[in-house]
C-alpha cells in the first residue's frame, strides 16, 4: 500500500476520513502482530508507511476542524488562543496605531501651556 496523500483525504467527507483512519489503524495492528510472529520483511517495512499515513489523515482532520472553528468564531469579539494568528511575540505585543497615537495627560497639559512659538523673520 502506498502512502495516503493529503489532497486525496481533503476531498473525502468526514465519515470517509474516519473510516480510512480506522482501516489504517486495524492494518497497523495486524502488521504489528505479524512482526511479533516473525513476518516477512516486506510487511515490516509497511509499518512505517502505515504510521505516516495515519499521521497524514489525523493532520488533515485536525486542520479541517480548526478551520471550521475559525470560520464559526470569526465574528466573535474574543477568539481562543489556539485559534489566533501566531505571528511573533514582538508583533503581537506591538502597540496599535491608535494606541501609539495617544498622548498622556501630562503631554496634553504641556502642549496647552507651552504652544510652539512662531517667529516672523524679516528678510
Amino acid at each position: 500500500m502506498t502512502r495516503v496523500k493529503a489532497y486525496q483525504i481533503r476531498k473525502e467527507e468526514g465519515d470517509a476520513q474516519e473510516k480510512k483512519l480506522n482501516e489504517l489503524k486495524t492494518e497497523l495492528a495486524q502488521l504489528r502482530v505479524a512482526k511479533i510472529a516473525g513476518g516477512a520483511a516486506s510487511k515490516l517495512a509497511k509499518i512505517r508507511v502505515i504510521r505516516k499515513s495515519i499521521a497524514t489523515v489525523l493532520t488533515v482532520v485536525n486542520q479541517q476542524k480548526k478551520s471550521d472553528l475559525r470560520s464559526d468564531l470569526k465574528k466573535k469579539k474574543y477568539i481562543p488562543k489556539n485559534l489566533r494568528v501566531k505571528k511573533t511575540r514582538a508583533i503581537r505585543q506591538k502597540l496599535t496605531k491608535f494606541e501609539s497615537g495617544l498622548k498622556t495627560k501630562r503631554q496634553l497639559v504641556k502642549e496647552a501651556n507651552f504652544p510652539l512659538r512662531k517667529f516672523a523673520l524679516a528678510a
